[in-house]
């Protein structure tokens, strides 16, 4: 039988995995202040107790650094970090050869939680509060409940729809960590410290158009740097200037406020398809040719937050911002009102 990779058990500082990019400790890790510090208070308690960490859930939309802050969390505890993700644990199985093979106070960490399957979901329950492995052996009447204790260890959860984890396993994490957007000022701090570690001389005034580009999002961010050093390369330009930085945005056709050709064409297939809505979101990604699950992921959650769109019971609604920057009369919306009241 083929084997299969279910999960990577190098140390996250191996040269061959490391992200040159991310930090490695809490002191380095720029934004997010409030989760920081009261990881701080929590791994210092739990080495102090000489305990394992209780289990940890991170959400938030993609690219805030929930992969980083995991490895940071492992790092912190001076332990091990052993990497796998939801979709990758296909069965029970694979989950209990997983926690077996843990040490004492290894941290594990589980991308993409919310996808894990119901029959896989159901072996972490014991495992997360008594660490212990409940597996049953055989079928039928010659069935046996067997239980095998575990090393106590940390699970960092990670997920983008925090909505989707079943009522069950949310309860057993002791610490959930909401990531925020980041302000312009957190990732032009996020831009010049990366430049750094990429041997990139950059002005600061082209790293701050980068962040205001960079849709709060540090991934955006060093992507969009990678990109902007690229052009500052060819034209022989020994440091990043701002110049620089808005010619290759301007060419990757990123507008001041980070939208991108599918975020304005959705906006605009909004006003002269569906008149501004209300309009659903398979209808409006077979429109613009975009997979569904890529709006609602990628772009929905800043055209929210902007204040562009709004999510009503009958659809997606273009609002006034949306309108005023596609330079458009707004024309006040029915369903709109109706939610509000």
């Amino acid at each position: 039988m083929e084997e299969r990779l279910v999960v990577s058990t190098k140390n996250f500082t191996d040269s061959e995995v490391e992200n040159v990019l991310r930090p490695k400790t809490i002191d380095a890790y720029v934004g997010q202040e409030k989760i920081k510090n009261n990881l701080l208070v929590f791994i210092e308690s739990a080495k102090k107790r000489g305990d394992a960490l209780d289990h940890v859930l991170l959400y938030g939309p993609a690219g805030l650094g929930k992969t980083t802050l995991a490895h940071i969390i492992a790092n912190e505890l001076g332990s091990q970090i052993k990497i796998t993700s939801g979709p990758a644990i296909e069965r029970a199985g694979d989950l209990a050869a997983i926690l077996t093979n843990l040490n004492e106070n290894d941290v594990l960490f589980i991308d993409e939680i919310h996808r894990l399957n119901r029959n896989v979901e159901e072996i972490l329950y014991p495992a997360m509060e008594d660490y212990m492995l409940d597996l049953v052996l055989g079928k039928g009447p010659s069935a046996q409940n067997v239980q095998i204790p575990l090393q106590k260890f940390t699970l960092v959860g990670a997920t983008t729809k925090a909505g989707m984890l079943s009522t069950p396993l949310r309860d057993r994490f002791g610490v959930l960590c909401r990531l925020e957007l980041y302000s312009t000022e957190e990732l032009t701090e996020i831009l010049v410290g990366s430049s750094k570690r990429l041997g990139i001389d950059i002005e600061r005034d082209a790293a701050v158009e980068i962040a205001k580009r960079s849709r709060g999002t540090p991934r955006i961010a060093n992507r969009l740097l990678r990109r902007v050093r690229d052009f500052a390369l060819v034209k022989d330009h020994k440091t990043v200037q701002l110049a620089d930085a808005k010619l290759a945005l301007n060419r990757l056709e990123i507008d001041e406020l980070g939208l991108d050709n599918i975020d304005n064409k959705l906006l605009l297939s909004m006003v002269e398809k569906f008149n501004g809505g209300p309009c659903g979101l398979d209808t409006l990604a077979a429109t613009i040719n975009e997979d569904a699950n890529t709006i609602e992921d990628m772009y929905e959650p800043y055209l929210l937050q902007l204040g562009f769109i709004a999510r009503t019971a009958r659809g997606r609604v273009l609002l006034k911002k949306g309108y005023e920057h596609l330079g458009l009369t707004y024309v006040e919306n029915d369903t709109v009102k109706n939610d509000e009241n």
